[in-house]
């Protein structure tokens, strides 16, 4: 089977999976939202203290689990750490600031055009802009540094600890916290979120679907295989949502979104070039830390602290509109990795001057 027909159905298969959570519970146009998941998560372990957004999703932990079960299966499991913890920590914090000023991951924002969100449209418009930005940098060599590999064991710790983290919820729930109404309180039955969850991070690991990775190799190698992958999930939640009667283009009026177009534009632009740095959207970050990416595991801890900070000093967007706090973020945000993309490169051209240097003198 050709890799085109494989994406297209994965991606078909996502979608449908999309929507059926959204039909079966989850909030509107909201079937998969990773950043929104694990905001409703760090509320769920108390890290937030907005009673309408807590909840521990178990789509979480199937997305993590699917994808260890399935490098495992292929024999991808190839554990590794070791590249600018820090910096991807920083990254991993503000794509999920980001997210959480325009409301929504790469793949909700993919949701909602399928819902007729035209919001998202503009939202989309600067995603691919900011990936244009961060693809520069790469044509440029741009790189953080290499990591290493590491022990099996090590690559097992993320995993294991989302078993265990997901075991302790089911064992003693009143530990956790879980929302009454609000979107915390929208969400489908346990089994159901857990098994597509499970799916959706096998896809993802076996395929390396990632809506980052669809326009970096778009920019960079002009491959639009992905893309049909990406147009078939929303084919596929389109016309689901035409017959189930849940659809409706306009800007106004729609589920848990904003009508800023300058913050939903700049906002979505600071979560691709902080993807492209990092290699992925949040969905392929929680499946490569499933996978034995240590570095991905450092972003996604990065991702949960951001959605805490967001709900905790008010820089996450509500239908209202973007805040002010959220406004600063998104800019410094964006100054913080066009400098740090022009620094990296500085200091990559100093070594190879180096380098070259002490060649000339041998």
């Amino acid at each position: 089977m050709s890799r085109t027909i494989i994406l297209v159905a994965s991606g078909a298969a996502i979608g449908l999976l999309a929507l059926a959570l959204s039909h079966y519970g989850n909030p509107p146009n909201m079937g998969v939202c990773v950043a929104c998941f694990l905001r409703d998560a760090a509320g769920g372990m108390k890290l937030h203290d907005v009673t309408s957004l807590q909840y521990m999703r178990p789509e979480i932990f199937g997305f993590v689990l699917g994808a260890f079960l399935m490098a495992l299966a292929f024999k991808e499991f190839r554990p590794r750490a070791g590249s600018s913890p820090l910096i991807r920590f920083s990254l991993g914090f503000l794509m999920m600031v980001g997210c959480l000023v325009f409301l929504g991951c790469p793949l909700r924002m993919v949701l909602r055009i399928a819902g007729g969100d035209l919001n998202a449209i503009i939202g989309l418009a600067g995603f691919v802009c900011g990936i244009g930005g961060g693809a520069l940098f790469l044509k440029r060599d741009f790189a953080l540094p290499p990591n290493q590999s590491q022990t099996k064991v090590e690559g097992a710790v993320f995993p294991l600890l989302c078993v265990f983290v997901f075991a302790l919820t089911l064992w003693k729930s009143d530990w956790f916290a879980a929302s009454q109404q609000g979107v915390g309180a929208m969400h489908a039955p346990l089994v159901l979120s857990l098994v597509a969850g499970l799916v959706i991070g096998g896809i993802v690991q076996h395929t390396r679907f990632c809506f980052i990775g669809m326009v970096n190799h778009i920019f960079l190698f002009g491959r639009w295989t992905m893309a049909l992958g990406v147009v078939a999930l929303m084919a596929a939640v389109l016309i689901g949502n035409v017959g189930l009667g849940q659809i409706n283009f306009s800007f106004s009026e729609q589920p848990i979104a904003h009508t800023d177009g300058v913050w939903n534009f700049l906002s979505m632009a600071l979560v691709g070039w902080c993807g492209v740095y990092l290699g992925g959207c949040p969905l392929r970050q929680l499946v490569s830390a499933g996978q034995g990416d240590g570095d991905a595991a450092v972003v996604t801890l990065g991702m949960l602290l951001g959605a805490a900070v967001a709900h905790n000093f008010s820089l996450a967007s509500s239908v209202a509109g973007p805040t002010v706090g959220g406004k600063a973020v998104i800019v410094a945000g964006l100054v913080f990795v066009g400098v740090m993309g022009w620094l990296c490169l500085k200091c990559a051209a100093a070594k190879s001057a180096e380098v070259n240097a002490g060649r000339h003198d041998l």
